[in-house]
């Protein structure tokens, strides 16, 4: 596979700071051990119908409290290919009493790992859920907020990692699932609820490919605007910029993912034995422990031919690539300029791409930033953004 060449970012010489970042504020999670029970009524049998809800609870740290209510969901979503499947997450309100429609966030967290215990709704009880701290920050703006955990994380199966339309989907029908739920009428949720889409790194991805299905996949949500950062928008292009790199171990779990979601790409047979020793390992561990264990490793440390450089490989990664259709509703685009694991030139050319195809886009770009920082602080002006487009007022975009 050949890219144009571009500056690479001296990782070693950050080496040190990114990953004790990583290593602070990646905790693992612990598996969601509550008994859940089915919701009466219909039997589900839509995207985005519930299966079954039980009361959990949500804390941004361990024993901080929050005056929410919560509740583990798995509802019906749809695969990559097509098909149904089942997905769990967490719908979060504010108990403040409010009764009109409420503003509902569809959150997309980051990379969080590949095995069960990692999923966003495992660690929400305990406060060792990563992005719980700016998913706060929505909650107390009083915002419902529902939080997908992709498929196969937290239900059977293995995780569609980095798979861009199985990401979609289970993001929109999470709305769907939050506004469906016996609880929604009670908490201020309902039909005419305005929506937002959210998402930073794989959650980016998450969010985009949200934000391009909405208007073909879940028409009738309210989605006024989609927040959306740190964008892997072109799988190819970040697998040859992590290959060696700081982020090398993420092109191996995306492999994963792309496998689970794929199993004709039969990644197996392109895998050595230390390989295959990474792939094992990675599926029982959460992103910070996989993350140090691929540092600095090469596509060719570990298979006996490279797979991306393979037709069939290469044709369902672009196919996971963000920019070829417009989203519908204004969006806030946002990358860090040091982003040492998404190149900062993948979220300019889809900003390019989007406004090419007349998209309402609002760039922001955070110059000193790397993929960490911008994450925290590119959150806050995009929920101030997503809170202008909730209050009815007009988006401004930058494209010309």
């Amino acid at each position: 596979m050949s890219h144009p060449s571009r500056t690479r970012i001296p990782a070693r010489r950050r080496l040190a700071a990114v990953i004790t970042t990583l290593a602070a504020a990646l905790a693992l999670s612990t598996t969601h051990s509550t008994t859940s029970i089915a919701v009466p009524g219909t039997a589900p049998t839509a995207p985005g119908d519930i299966v079954t809800s039980t009361p959990t609870s949500f804390h941004p740290l361990p024993n901080q409290p929050t005056h929410t209510n919560a509740w583990h969901l798995t509802y019906r979503s749809t695969t990559a290919k097509g098909a149904p499947n089942v997905v769990s997450g967490t719908l979060i309100v504010p108990k403040d009493g409010r009764t009109g429609p409420r503003p509902l966030v569809t959150y997309a967290v980051g990379t969080v790992g590949l095995a069960d215990q990692c999923a966003p709704s495992a660690g929400f009880p305990k406060g060792t859920t990563v992005e719980a701290n700016l998913i706060n920050q929505a909650v107390q703006r009083g915002w419902a907020v529902a939080v997908t955990d992709y498929e196969g994380l937290g239900t059977p199966g293995d995780h569609t990692y980095t798979v861009g339309r199985a990401e979609g989907h289970a993001v929109l029908d999470a709305a769907r699932a939050a506004l469906r739920h016996p609880e929604a009428g009670r908490s201020g949720l309902s039909d005419r609820s305005p929506v937002g889409i959210m998402g930073y790194s794989q959650g980016g991805q998450a969010s985009s490919w949200a934000a391009e299905l909405h208007d073909s996949y879940a028409p009738e949500l309210n989605v006024k605007g989609t927040a959306t950062g740190g964008v892997p928008a072109d799988l190819l292009e970040v697998a040859d910029f992590n290959d060696g790199n700081i982020g090398a171990g993420l092109i191996l779990m995306a492999a994963t993912g792309q496998q689970a979601a794929f199993p004709e790409l039969e990644l197996d047979k392109y895998l050595n034995a230390k390989g295959r020793t990474y792939v094992d390992f990675m599926k029982k561990n959460c992103v910070a422990v996989d993350t140090v264990a691929g540092l600095f490793q090469r596509i060719s440390d570990v298979t006996v031919t490279n797979p991306l450089d393979q037709p069939d490989w290469q044709r369902r990664l672009t196919e996971s690539n963000v920019g070829t259709h417009a989203p519908g509703h204004p969006v806030y685009l946002y990358h860090g300029g040091l982003d040492e694991l998404i190149p900062y030139s993948v979220g300019r050319r889809l900003r390019a791409d989007w406004c090419e195809r007349g998209a309402n886009v609002q760039w922001r770009s955070h110059p000193l930033l790397g993929h960490i920082g911008a994450v925290t602080v590119g959150a806050f002006p995009a929920m101030d953004w997503l809170g202008e487009r909730f209050a009815g007022r007009p988006a401004q975009g930058n494209c010309s």
